[in-house]
């Protein structure tokens, strides 16, 4: 499988000091018959209790992770000496679930847990059983992505909008920049009059099904289609959030849906939100806020969430996704096993967490984080 990676900076720079680090591990190099690195003391491996399985690893799915796990690969490649060849594709949430339960990943990213109903014919997670040899997926939560609505509107340096707005736009009852609803809210703003200009993922995408989800839950009925991957809306239609990013960023008066993280990558402006309670900027503190209120409706060590877009408390910032790791709890090769449970251990320890929202993201809320790891441990 060719890699498609969408690499921060940092990401980027880490990449460089780990191929350094390589040079000077000439003990430890990636002939999968070779011994494990042994960590040094005081090393993320050690501290984390890595294995460090030679072998190769597969993934594909949420691009909205893409950032995140590309660091993670990275960050645990450097630890472990590059013992294991791990590969991350950003199909997107819909193509990764396919290739995973037909057979041609290790594991999927998803910004939405597999489906227990039939849709076109399938239920994601009795397929997901079949290729798990009769054993259960497991959809485990391990990225915290916030959903930014990125904007393009010359002079206007903070723009304050919510819900029932958001879906308005997005659905084109609202057609301009001056609207009375957003000037209602922006009091202190000149608004243009041009047209809003309207950027959609055109990819199934898991950041389309949680926006949305938003939308209808919290957007007062303004909101009429059922949540999905596919966009009901109005707008244009970008391929993957690199090119929902790129498109509002190269076009005035218009604005999208999309992760903190590319939001922050390409310097696009975030419109704050306010569910009631007043104006909350994105941060990792309000997202944190918010990710706390969501309860786990799995059972077991599937820990599919309900999240809660409406009715949050002071200080929240609703609108966000979770991307799941989703992996069979049994039924992979053990080498393949081996290296999701090492990589997985590796990406939800605090060390790791705490690194991700410097890319976009928030850490996961550390009651959820000792489940996410007690599940990993537990898969076979």
């Amino acid at each position: 499988m060719t890699m498609n990676r969408l690499v921060s900076s940092r990401a980027t720079r880490l990449a460089a000091l780990a191929a350094l680090a390589t040079l000077s591990l000439t003990s430890c190099g990636s002939d999968p018959t070779s011994e494990p690195a042994e960590a040094e003391p005081g090393s993320s491996a050690d501290v984390s209790g890595l294995a460090c399985p030679a072998g190769r690893l597969s993934a594909e799915g949420s691009s909205a992770q893409a950032n995140a796990i590309n660091e993670v690969i990275t960050n645990y490649n450097a630890a472990c000496g590059d013992q294991a060849t791990i590969e991350y594709n950003p199909t997107g949430s819909g193509a990764g679930i396919k290739s995973f339960y037909n057979g041609l990943v290790d594991f999927a990213g998803s910004d939405s847990v597999l489906k227990t109903e039939e849709k076109d014919g399938v239920i994601e997670a009795d397929k997901a059983k079949e290729r798990c040899q009769n054993n259960a997926a497991w959809n485990l939560p391990m990225v915290v992505g916030p959903i930014a609505f990125a904007y393009n509107v010359d002079g206007v340096d903070r723009l304050v909008l919510n819900a029932e707005v958001l879906a308005e736009i997005f659905n084109g009852t609202i057609k301009t920049w001056s609207d009375p609803k957003i000037a209602k809210l922006n009091s202190d703003v000149e608004l243009p009059g041009a047209n809003i200009t309207v950027f959609f993922r055109s990819d199934e995408s898991g950041t389309t099904e949680n926006t949305t989800k938003f939308l209808s839950k919290a957007g007062d009925g303004a909101w009429k289609d059922e949540p999905a991957k596919a966009w009901t809306g109005i707008g244009e239609g970008k391929n993957k959030s690199s090119g929902v990013a790129e498109a509002t960023a190269n076009t005035k008066n218009s604005i999208t849906y999309i992760e903190w993280s590319y939001a922050k990558d390409n310097n696009l402006s975030m419109a704050q939100l306010d569910s009631g309670n007043g104006a909350v900027e994105l941060t990792g503190a309000s997202v944190a806020k918010a990710v706390a209120e969501a309860k786990v409706e799995g059972s077991g060590n599937d820990l599919s969430l309900d999240l809660k877009y409406s009715g949050t408390e002071a200080g929240a910032y609703p609108a966000l996704l979770v991307t799941y790791e989703i992996v069979c709890s049994k039924g992979l090769p053990a080498d393949k096993t081996a290296i999701v449970k090492d990589v997985l251990t590796f990406f939800s320890s605090t060390d790791e967490q705490s690194k991700l929202e410097e890319l976009g993201y928030a850490p996961l809320p550390s009651d959820l984080q000792s489940k996410v790891q007690a599940a990993v441990s537990a898969i076979q």
